[in-house]
């Protein structure tokens, strides 16, 4: 996967730019249909509800990140990209990746690939929420993506995984 996001990098993405620590790539209300992909840095995505913040994604370098409700519906989206610390991105407008999906068979492929991807990622994360236990929680992500523990700071892993910090340091000592 990781050089199928290369090649998609190195091909659509025609700006870049680089984000300081908590600086926002997309704020929340606005129309947003760009790819971002993560070339050093970390991002989380999130949805402010009830006054809480919500943190449904974690991207660091080599990653993909997209608004998708935007990306698909061209519509406004609720989601926030912020940088979680000096993060630089290559940029593709939606335009331009559309037809570089459908410039090839094999382009199309890859594209099918990322679907597929993010698809059993939405379906793991959907899983995940739906566990009780924030032990067995902590430990399905975990073994789903170790290195995700070395890069973002815990207090956005615990926000991620429904638990309070307090609880997450608790379960990541035993």
């Amino acid at each position: 996967m990781t050089l199928l996001k290369n090649l998609i990098a190195s091909t659509v993405f025609k700006k870049a730019l680089t984000f300081k620590r908590n600086e926002l790539i997309k704020s929340s209300g606005t129309i947003d249909s760009k790819i971002y992909f993560i070339k050093s840095g970390s991002v989380k995505i999130s949805i402010l509800q009830q006054d809480t913040e919500r943190i449904i994604r974690l991207g660091y370098t080599g990653d993909l990140v997209v608004a998708m409700d935007s990306f698909l519906g061209n519509c406004n989206s609720d989601f926030v990209i912020q940088a979680i610390k000096k993060t630089n991105v290559l940029i593709a407008e939606k335009e331009d990746f559309m037809h570089f999906v459908y410039s090839s068979p094999e382009h199309t492929s890859l594209y099918i690939k990322l679907l597929e991807g993010l698809v059993k990622q939405q379906l793991d994360r959907e899983q995940d929420l739906l566990e009780d236990s924030p032990k067995i929680r902590y430990e399905r992500v975990f073994k789903r993506n170790p290195i995700l523990f070395q890069i973002i700071p815990n207090r956005y892993i615990a926000n991620y995984l429904r638990m309070t910090a307090e609880t997450f340091s608790r379960i990541s000592k035993s």
